[in-house]
């Protein structure tokens, strides 16, 4: 069949990997990870991530070369290199994984998939997940995710070595691309090994924590299973948690307490391909509203010194600013604490969607385009078919971080602030201020709106639009489209709205 090129994408792995056991048994094989520099300066892109994917590389590189192959990692755009290589050493198949990524990725398919018909090249795109390429209809889904996730997993093939024609290619800077630094000093660590351990210590020793410690700052850490950034570089596939969380749910004299965790973390695996397979389905939704009669509501409005207060930790709202210094400092924050933020932004701050969802993808290190716009949507309110989801940053800190550890931790100036005024240390009395050595406006900055009257006139705004006959006419085909359809026998599904308590926890595991 002559030579196959291994094109990795977000699959950085040898184990369960369809696309390098299918070219293994074609024929001499070709590893190849492509580093893009026109995706490294996406505005949803980042020097975090960047050094994540280069552990996961060379993690990738070791199980390679058990596999009798070396991982070879060449910078350029994607046609460019597909076309030297092809002039150097000519390959009759390209192998990849599925994907469902930024705008600029899709587009970059595209110019692969009309590269290959040019050329005579096969391109063979195998799936990873549960997501569906050309779904017909969302009746199907669902029991596809199921056929899928039961399938057997694939073991690491022998490979037989391909020629490589060019002499290797050191590790590109990133500060010689002109972008700038954004470095998460207590960031998880990348590839295969750290995503077996981490899945691992989830299963057999913190999954008891799960229901009831994913929600507050203060325990979400370690309850919630902290593969995601693993799932979304690919260094571990979907089948495989899915099927190791099902092996220990058949254990013998599992506790009850642990088993219902596991049960949710299982169910909200399905629900990370569905909100994947939104943006699957409409890639434009990464840029626009998913219903379109929310078009024009923030876009005009938008208040520049806002964001920036949000981007820096600013807002005086001390849980806001926590969970941003937090996230600075490690590219993660559980699902409440992401959420909160949107609503901050979405709601009190009015601050369209777009523009704090890129700043947003940046700083996480487990981004997810799919499951990213798509909560980025439904926080703002803008999908016509979710409910308004509005969180109050003063009573979330009170209901998750009563004593206030998680704000003294990572809000250092306010750690004499007695506990009275810590969640609203605006309202003290100046010589509460004196004596703790916080004053207001100087060592801390006042809120740059008053919270309860900036956040009913922005669901006044919101609810108006929502009653105008425009988005009362548009909501059954984003519900058609987009919506789940769990809960009824599969020849009676019809479309509804999604429940709000399965929407929980897409964001982060």
């Amino acid at each position: 069949m002559g030579t196959q090129l291994v094109w990795f994408k977000r699959d950085l792995r040898t184990y369960d990997n369809a696309a390098l056991t299918c070219a293994a048994t074609l024929g001499p094989v070709m590893c190849v990870y492509i580093v893009e520099p026109s995706y490294w300066r996406c505005p949803d892109a980042s020097q975090r991530q960047f050094d994540f994917l280069r552990e996961c590389l060379r993690d990738l590189y070791r199980q390679l070369k058990a596999c009798g192959v070396q991982l070879q990692v060449v910078s350029g755009e994607v046609t460019d290199v597909l076309e030297r290589l092809h002039q150097a050493q000519s390959f009759s198949h390209l192998h990849s994984h599925q994907e469902t990524g930024n705008g600029m990725t899709y587009l970059r398919d595209k110019a692969v998939a009309h590269w290959c018909a040019a050329q005579g090249v096969q391109w063979q795109e195998h799936c990873q997940n549960g997501v569906v390429r050309k779904l017909p209809s969302r009746d199907v889904w669902s029991d596809i995710w199921t056929q899928r996730m039961q399938q057997v997993q694939l073991n690491m093939p022998t490979l037989t070595p391909a020629a490589w024609p060019w002499p290797a290619q050191s590790w590109p800077d990133w500060e010689s691309w002109g972008l700038p630094p954004d470095v998460a000093p207590h960031r998880q660590t990348g590839g295969r090994a750290q995503a077996l351990q981490t899945l691992q210590s989830f299963l057999q020793e913190r999954s008891g924590q799960y229901r009831g410690g994913i929600s507050s700052p203060l325990s979400a850490a370690s309850a919630c299973s902290r593969v995601s950034p693993y799932l979304s570089w690919g260094c571990i596939s979907m089948r495989e948690v899915v099927q190791a969380t099902e092996n220990v749910l058949r254990q013998p004299g599992l506790d009850s307490w642990t088993r219902k965790g596991l049960v949710a973390f299982t169910s909200r695996l399905h629900w990370h391909c569905h909100f994947m397979q939104k943006l699957e389905s409409e890639p434009a939704i990464e840029h626009r509203n998913m219903h379109r009669g929310y078009d024009g509501l923030r876009e005009n409005d938008s208040n520049s010194e806002h964001f920036e207060r949000l981007r820096t930790a600013r807002t005086g709202w001390p849980l806001v600013d926590a969970c941003v210094t937090m996230l600075h400092h490690t590219g993660w924050l559980n699902f409440r604490m992401r959420a909160m933020l949107v609503s901050v932004a979405a709601y009190p701050l009015w601050l369209h969607w777009k523009d704090v969802g890129q700043w947003l993808a940046g700083q996480f290190v487990d981004y997810e385009p799919g499951i990213h716009w798509s909560q980025m949507q439904m926080q703002s309110g803008t999908t016509g078919i979710n409910t308004t989801r509005v969180y109050n940053p003063i009573k979330q800190a009170q209901d998750h971080d009563p004593q206030g550890i998680f704000v003294r931790r990572w809000l250092p100036v306010l750690r004499r602030v007695p506990d009275t005024w810590l969640f609203e240390p605006w309202k003290m009395p100046p010589s509460v201020q004196e004596q703790c050595g916080v004053v207001v406006g100087t060592d801390w900055p006042e809120p740059p709106v008053d919270l309860p009257a900036a956040t009913r006139q922005a669901k006044a705004l919101l609810h108006k639009r929502r009653q105008t006959p425009q988005v009362r006419e548009g909501k059954q085909a984003v519900i058609e489209q987009h919506a789940s359809r769990r809960g009824k026998p599969f020849s009676k599904r019809r479309p509804s709205a999604e429940p709000t308590q399965a929407i929980q926890a897409e964001w982060d595991f």
